[in-house]
């Protein structure tokens, strides 16, 4: 059985589907891996590590015909050209509505299992991409918020004098919330926190943060885990009701995004009019029309006085153990795909276990 894992080419993306460490297993297994030339050299993997791990280095043609395709973001219409009719695909799929990518790989009799529709269950946690790399997401956000705050983070005291702390305010307290968090606590920060789900609050606590209480009249919390819409009458409450904090805040982070909708917007323009020249906000939910109005995906600008952030792919800023938690989560997951037998490895049913027939899209009849 191959597999392969190809450079990713969508811009700025710097990850890679696996790493060194994880390919040697995957050898051991008895599984011949195909790895395209420099896939894994902008996360800090060179090709001589992968050859070291039992890999077989290959152009780009040989990486994507194989078996088994591993890969980052979503494919490009040229890559399914190339892949092996009937193979299976993982990866991002990016997608909420009818792709003709997928249309594409699906004429091809592939299988294709999208690592976003993984069930949030205690099984799949260790599978989970979409939480290991929020969770880099939520630490790069407030790094990146710290060295573009003319400020210190923490208090410091001086011989020349004092600096209060910055007061922090995270909005969503899903993962890369409540890394956001925790990591803005480290740097001695000042944290408050908010979120539709009331769960969160005593998650938000542990974490020394303090919880927003805002009465929205009804509750934000859905589906496995994921927050909800809320109705027009409680975004309008909780947009006036969080305005007042907000505009106390030195830096907010905005996380709050809901699955295959508009991000839902916490931090609105007048807000900004009003608030602290230097202040900045580093919008999470950029990708998806951004957590404020005035954010610019994959763009930094400045407006009102204030920084708005709007980088769509912070775990590429962190490409090495954003590649390395990603290539676990895929091992993880091939475990519960691939079985020994008599003759060799092969797939197991993929619609026998609740996880992967969760992510397996599947031709419509």
């Amino acid at each position: 059985m191959k597999i392969g894992i190809p450079l990713e080419t969508r811009p700025g993306e710097t990850r890679v589907a696996s790493i060194p460490e994880v390919v040697k297993r995957l050898v051991s297994q008895g599984l011949e891996v195909m790895v395209e030339a420099g896939a894994g050299e902008r996360a800090g993997y060179p090709d001589a590590e992968y050859v070291a791990a039992g890999a077989q280095i290959t152009d780009r043609a040989g990486a994507l015909d194989v078996d088994l395709l591993l890969k980052v973001r979503r494919a490009e219409p040229a890559e399914v050209e190339a892949m092996r009719p009937g193979g299976v695909y993982v990866g991002l799929i990016e997608s909420c509505g009818e792709d003709p990518v997928i249309a594409a790989m699906l004429a091809k009799g592939m299988r294709v299992l999208a690592l976003e529709r993984m069930p949030r269950i205690s099984r799949a946690q260790a599978m989970d991409v979409l939480s290991s790399q929020a969770n880099i997401a939520g630490y790069r956000a407030v790094i990146e918020a710290a060295a573009r705050y003319g400020r210190f983070f923490p208090m410091m005291m001086t011989a020349a004098g004092s600096a209060k702390p910055a007061r922090v305010v995270v909005l969503g307290a899903g993962v890369a919330g409540l890394q956001a968090i925790a990591t803005a606590r480290r740097l001695g920060a000042e944290v408050l926190a908010y979120d539709v789900r009331p769960e969160t609050r005593e998650q938000i606590l542990s974490l020394g943060a303090k919880p927003i209480d805002l009465d929205l009249g009804e509750s934000g919390a859905g589906e496995g885990g994921y927050a909800r819409e809320l109705s027009d009458e409680a975004k309008a409450r909780q947009q006036a009701a969080l305005a007042e904090v907000l505009l106390k805040a030195h830096v907010i982070i905005t996380t709050a995004q809901i699955p295959c909708r508009p991000a839902p917007v916490l931090v609105s323009e007048a807000v900004v009019e009003r608030m602290r020249p230097g202040s900045v906000i580093v919008d999470l939910a950029a990708a998806s029309g951004g957590n404020c109005p005035l954010t610019i995906a994959d763009e930094i600008v400045e407006r009102h006085g204030v920084t708005l952030v709007g980088i769509t792919n912070f775990p590429a800023l962190v490409p090495a153990d954003a590649s390395s938690f990603y290539a676990r989560n895929i091992l993880n997951l091939l475990e519960i795909m691939v079985e020994r037998v008599e003759t060799g490895l092969e797939l197991k049913d993929l619609t026998a276990d609740e996880i992967t027939a969760a992510m397996l899209i599947q031709a419509r009849s």
